[in-house]
């Protein structure tokens, strides 16, 4: 099913994004978490694409086992930063080939080996490109896949200011995109502000939130590295509090994630989307808090 006809329905839903293993030793202990995530049955599952496409053919795998053992509809991303396009079409034809209807089209990261390059002759220099690819890789005239991208409730890395950033985020979704998820935040009216501007620059697609249950204290320096996410002097004491007690953190952290999406379907958000670190104990105690919320 394509994800913007699960948006498109009444009611509230949650839905999860897993990531796929770096290497063949892993894939067993990788599928069978996200196999307990899928079987509490979220709106959809998202996974997750290594750097430079390294992770490829796993996240095809996991998001064809997912869809096809457990019912679950799935969004496989896709990244296209110093890649050709014959490797980008490949991709997209074996996508096609696993069944997959849903795509977040993404940049990726710029490998390291490449920061500062001249990117002027890359045939992907930015997600709409890859947007682009897509559209235009129909079979018999009609569209393959429905397209996802990201969206930064604070302002993109790389971008002067959210101005620039949401100018080239209508340009994204100008080019097909048909949903945008959200880079993961800790505060709530970041969120709302963010709404607020994009749907007065034009931009009408659904947005859906991601959250990230952080439940151990080692992960807000990373967090803060991945998405610059600013955080609030409430979440900031409960790390302060917690982070050296590891069952404490994990139980702060899931109290305090649960919050921030009962209060984006108090406001109005009807899809939240939880990136659960392939945690299905994570995943499962969100889904209880939430029980009586989701009907």
């Amino acid at each position: 099913m394509k994800i913007s006809e699960l948006l498109a329905r009444d009611g509230l839903s949650l839905s999860f994004e897993v990531f796929p293993p770096k290497t063949d030793t892993a894939f067993e202990s990788v599928k069978a978490a996200t196999e307990e995530i899928a079987d509490l049955h979220p709106a959809f599952v998202s996974v997750t694409y290594g750097a430079g496409g390294g992770t490829s053919q796993y996240t095809l795998d996991i998001a064809r086992n997912i869809k096809e053992a457990h019912g679950v509809p799935t969004l496989a991303h896709l990244t296209c930063v110093s890649s050709t396009r014959e490797t980008v079409r490949a991709r997209i034809e074996d996508m096609k080939a696993a069944g997959i209807e849903n795509v977040m089209a993404l940049r990726g990261d710029i490998p390291a080996n490449m920061q500062g390059m001249d990117r002027s002759n890359w045939p992907y220099r930015y997600a709409v490109d890859l947007v682009r690819e897509l559209k235009e890789s129909r079979t018999d005239g009609v569209a393959d896949f429905c397209i996802g991208g990201a969206c930064y409730p604070e302002v993109h890395p790389e971008s002067a200011h959210q101005k620039e950033d949401i100018r080239y985020l209508k340009e994204k979704v100008d080019a097909g995109v048909e949903f945008l998820t959200t880079q993961m935040f800790f505060d709530n009216n970041l969120l709302y502000n963010f709404l607020y501007k994009i749907r007065e620059a034009g931009i009408t697609v659904p947005v859906v939130p991601g959250i990230m249950p952080i439940t151990a204290g080692n992960q807000v320096a990373r967090a803060i590295q991945l998405s610059g996410s600013f955080m609030p002097r409430r979440f900031v004491s409960l790390v302060d509090k917690f982070g050296s007690n590891p069952a404490a953190m994990k139980q702060a952290g899931i109290a305090y994630a649960t919050d921030q999406i009962i209060d984006l379907y108090a406001n109005g958000i009807k899809n939240v989307h939880v990136y659960t670190m392939n945690k299905p104990d994570v995943a499962r105690k969100i889904l209880e808090n939430l029980s009586e919320i989701l009907g």
